[in-house]
């Protein structure tokens, strides 16, 4: 076979691989915020409080997905990664379309738990296939198009869920998103091929894999790794709380259906989200290439301009202005995914790439995923019986704000990328 043959064939894999990793993050992500477009008529129906559909769509989801991250991304450091990836699939959506079937908050609270325990086997061994399919130079992209699955599966959730919701009732929601995924999971486990680790990079595998707590110490030696992890925890923290709660926002303070909701809230995430993804890891892969510090500081850059077109959204007197408003928020708002994980590849080694996808998924889950929506819920009952249905509008703007806290630790992490990049070949 001519090395022109081989290398179609490794394109060809390559492509094939990435697009259906898309596919699969973009149903990790349906199943994952279906709830939020259905938070109203849930909380109505079983009776709950917002501290409650705060820990459901947070902490309780959060909790196993960011904690079983860790072992299951260390077992896919030394398996076969397509395998698992198609498991963890099966799982989630099984649980997904069991929450329909919830008649209290304990039902709907173990629905949760689950699909949070099996979403937990996507990412990890994911990255590690992308960073072993792509080289340096084009992985950031590479993993900016693999986070589109992350807009597209809020958007056709949100669409889905809201129309579905209107028509039949949320239960039915659950049952008609759930259910498609179990077939993906044969298509993945069936015809995705698993990658030699270190491919991309004529990198050798020496199969020794570091312990999780040996790779943690050498991630965390890494002054760039401490910072941007940090930094990405509280860009999710604040992404998080926005896209759980921003459609009962748009409900309570401007009367908007769930139909109408799931049409324009969920076209701001899927079109503007999707660019914000694929552009945060393009133009820094195209600026980091010159300097290793602008793989970061585009994110940092970012994130301070949002804020003056947060408190637009979040003062706004009529819902046209919020919707717009949100336009750039959910752009630049999302710079910070492929860059973030890509780094976080280029300074690990070989064997430790799914864990260390785990460990920075552990950290940006608990705080972001886990804290987030919960942090809102609270802020919103805490001042409810000043502002009553306004509460939530305020509890949303007073999170918004930490996005300049997490602009400076990128910036910070920027200064110290070029010091900690392994180097490659």
């Amino acid at each position: 076979m001519s090395s022109t043959t081989a290398n179609d064939k490794i394109h060809k894999a390559r492509h094939y691989a990435l697009g259906i990793l898309v596919v699969v993050y973009t149903f990790n992500f349906i199943d994952r915020q279906i709830l939020s477009i259905l938070l109203e008529p849930v909380k109505a129906d079983l009776g709950l409080s917002d501290t409650a559909m705060g820990m459901l769509t947070g902490f309780a989801f959060a909790m196993f997905y960011a904690t079983l991250g860790i072992p299951i991304a260390r077992f896919a450091d030394r398996t076969n990664r397509r395998n698992l990836i198609a498991g963890a699939l099966g799982v989630w959506s099984i649980f997904t379309a069991l929450s329909g079937l919830a008649q209290n908050f304990w039902h709907l609270l173990i629905a949760r738990i689950g699909v949070g325990v099996g979403e937990a086997g996507c990412s990890p061994p994911a990255h590690s296939m992308i960073a072993d399919y792509y080289p340096a130079d084009q992985r950031a992209t590479a993993l900016g198009i693999y986070s589109l699955g992350i807009p597209f599966g809020i958007m056709f959730g949100l669409f889905a869920g809201g129309w579905i919701n209107e028509f039949f009732g949320w239960r039915a929601a659950f049952f008609v998103v759930g259910l498609p995924g179990v077939l993906l999971a044969l298509v993945v486990r069936f015809s995705l091929a698993e990658p030699p680790r270190g491919m991309a990079e004529g990198r050798t595998d020496s199969g020794e894999q570091p312990s999780v707590g040996e790779t943690l110490t050498y991630l965390w030696q890494k002054k760039s790794f401490r910072h941007m992890s940090f930094a990405a925890a509280l860009t999710a923290f604040v992404g998080y709380g926005f896209v759980t709660w921003a459609p009962a926002f748009l409900i309570r303070s401007f009367g908007m259906g769930t139909g109408e909701i799931g049409t324009w809230f969920g076209l701001i995430l899927g079109i503007p989200g999707g660019l914000g993804i694929f552009l945060g890891g393009y133009l820094a892969d195209k600026f980091g290439a010159h300097d290793p510090k602008w793989y970061l500081w585009t994110t940092a850059i970012a994130l301070i301009i949002v804020t003056p077109f947060n408190l637009l959204v979040y003062l706004a007197t009529d819902s046209t202005m919020a919707l717009l408003g949100m336009v750039i928020p959910v752009l630049l708002g999302n710079f910070y995914q492929a860059t973030t994980f890509s780094q976080t590849q280029g300074i690990s080694e070989l064997r430790m790439r799914a864990v260390a996808a785990g460990i920075l998924l552990f950290i940006i889950n608990i705080i972001g995923l886990g804290l987030g929506p919960q942090a809102v819920g609270l802020i919103s009952d805490l001042l409810s019986e000043q502002y009553g249905q306004e509460s939530l509008r305020y509890a949303l703007l007073i999170c918004a704000l930490i996005n300049l806290w997490a602009g400076a630790h990128y910036f910070i992490a920027g200064r110290h990328l070029k010091d900690d990049l392994v180097s490659e070949g």
